[in-house]
């Protein structure tokens, strides 16, 4: 295997994670809420403008990153509470024109309060790209690759070892068994969103330092994190994790091998293909239900 395939596999394996944490999220507030939160990636987009925001104030780099990732939690609990919440017992067309009436709000007022010029967000790791198994891999990359990591053991702790997690998890399952059991799916409902909100800020504040923060950089991450969540079946966790590290790397490679202009064009090809030949996912099986 060339150097520039391993690159290329390293670098798609770390844009995967941040794909997985969005997707993750997503599948998250779908299976609690029943809708398809297309503002996950505004949150994205709070955490590092905000971020980038209170560095440019002259807060020490910590204390933006927890401010930040505070602000995009704070902003899901905001969406849920006011926006979807009360029309809780609507169809699922009109949760989902919310979701993106919610998302065009927030990318206007993101302009409105920051402008239109992107801001710097310090990098974590600076230094020379480090060599690893024939590849040139930028320092920032295995700090991204390293969060996302972590995330994920916390997700997996989260979910598995705790009883909060057990309950979410549980009203992701069947919410009025949930509620027989005295779990309220209101309160997980809250919850869901600011566990993906939470994820999404933690994505915001890592790829800020290369992608510079953006009033619109959370539309298309967030598009992306959806074709991941797709890709695991829209029911899965684990199934998140998989489509978004597998959406990463064959991203990556389409782009280096072919062109990096099809990068994008790459994502919504694959999202066309699973729909027409593979709804359930990657790793869902057929139930005979159209989605």
């Amino acid at each position: 295997m060339s150097s520039d395939v391993i690159q290329l596999i390293f670098s798609g394996l770390t844009v995967g994670g941040i794909y997985a944490l969005i997707a993750v999220g997503f599948v998250t507030i779908y299976n609690v809420n029943g809708v398809i939160n297309f503002a996950q990636g505004e949150f994205v987009m709070v955490a590092a403008m905000t971020g980038a925001a209170m560095v440019s104030a002259g807060a020490p780099l910590w204390i933006a990153c927890i401010g930040a990732i505070l602000a995009a939690t704070l902003a899901g609990a905001f969406v849920q509470r006011l926006a979807l919440y009360p029309a809780r017992y609507s169809s699922n067309v009109v949760l989902i024109i919310i979701t993106i009436g919610v998302s065009t709000t927030f990318r206007g007022f993101a302009q409105l309060i920051w402008g239109s010029s992107p801001l710097t967000f310090p990098p974590f790791m600076e230094g020379e790209p480090v060599s690893f198994m024939g590849g040139v891999i930028p320092r920032q990359d295995f700090f991204i690759g390293g969060i996302a990591l972590i995330c994920m053991l916390g997700l997996y702790i989260f979910f598995e070892r705790t009883a909060i997690g057990s309950a979410l998890r549980a009203c992701m399952m069947n919410r009025e068994v949930s509620r027989l059991m005295g779990i309220s799916p209101d309160r997980m409902a809250l919850l869901s969103f600011m566990l993906g909100a939470g994820l999404a800020g933690v994505v915001g504040v890592s790829v800020a330092p290369v992608s510079l923060a953006t009033y619109d950089m959370g539309l298309m991450i967030g598009l992306k994190g959806f074709v991941a969540a797709v890709l695991g079946g829209l029911v899965s966790i684990p199934g998140a994790v998989i489509g978004g590290l597998v959406l990463g790397v064959l991203e990556s490679i389409g782009a280096g091998l072919i062109s990096s202009g099809y990068k994008d064009a790459i994502a919504f090809l694959i999202l066309i293909i699973m729909l027409i030949f593979r709804p359930q996912g990657l790793i869902g099986e057929k139930t005979g239900k159209r989605v």
